[in-house]
């Protein structure tokens, strides 16, 4: 009876041990699987591109030392660039906000207080969006159709309540690092080993250096065939997931390619 009732709770051990394996597989399983059929939500970093076309960007939320000559140097090659400003920084410089227009250059959202978005409601996101287009179409006459989350940071909360008001978010794949403050030969060598067709370039416009390697980061990449656009010049238009898709990258692409 004894040997017996051992056979029986060995059989019962194995069996449950079985049970308790099939279960764990399971719940090892089962979010990969549910993870993989969740899209994450990504903004855009370049886009396909055949023709060898690129965007300038520059981020704006703190100093104003080299603006106007900024303006200049893109003058001088005839180019036009993306301007992500903070509504703070209008506040404080609305004239360089309107030399920028006045000289072509696309003015964007960088956020109203330079804020953490990923720690925002959807709420709240969209009333600091919202506070940062009024500032700059009042200086500009244009509503910005475009933000780049501030410190480039992001969640699917995020990406999700900019697209819900019509814009498009917008990283980059080509960064300067010129607010380390780098040499003007290291962020030369920087953009233009790492730029490509559909490349979307970030720069700020308080950096130390900048002013001093762009003209011969413009010359070197007209020299190699580029031509420059502001970003909404720059990306496809349409609506996302129906005229265009972002691949795993943040590379936006027509949606039949």
């Amino acid at each position: 009876m004894k040997k017996l009732f051992f056979l029986k709770r060995k059989g019962f051990t194995a069996l449950a041990c079985a049970l308790a394996a099939v279960l764990m597989f399971g719940a090892v399983n089962a979010p990969a699987v549910m993870a993989s059929a969740t899209q994450r939500q990504l903004p855009i970093y370049c886009v396909q591109r055949d023709q060898k076309m690129i965007a300038i960007s520059f981020d704006a939320a703190w100093g104003n030392e080299d603006t106007q000559q900024l303006i200049d140097i893109l003058g001088k090659y005839n180019i036009k660039a993306t301007f992500f400003v903070v509504g703070q920084w209008v506040d404080k410089y609305p004239e360089s906000v309107k030399a920028l227009a006045d000289a072509g250059h696309e003015v964007m959202n960088h956020s109203n207080t330079h804020a953490h978005m990923s720690q925002l409601s959807a709420d709240e996101i969209i009333a600091d969006v919202n506070a940062c287009n009024d500032k700059i179409e009042a200086v500009t006459g244009v509503r910005p159709t475009l933000i780049r989350p501030p410190y480039g940071e992001y969640d699917d909360n995020v990406i999700t309540a900019i697209r819900s008001m019509g814009m498009e978010p917008i990283q980059w794949d080509v960064d300067s690092l010129d607010w380390k403050d780098l040499s003007a030969a290291d962020i030369t060598k920087r953009v233009t080993s790492k730029v490509q067709a559909g490349s979307i370039v970030l720069f700020h416009n308080a950096a130390l250096h900048t002013p001093e390697a762009l003209p011969t980061i413009l010359e070197t990449l007209l020299q190699e065939g580029y031509t420059f656009a502001p970003i909404s010049q720059l990306i496809l238009p349409g609506e996302y997931n129906t005229d265009y898709t972002i691949d795993h990258t943040g590379r936006q692409c027509p949606a039949n390619s």
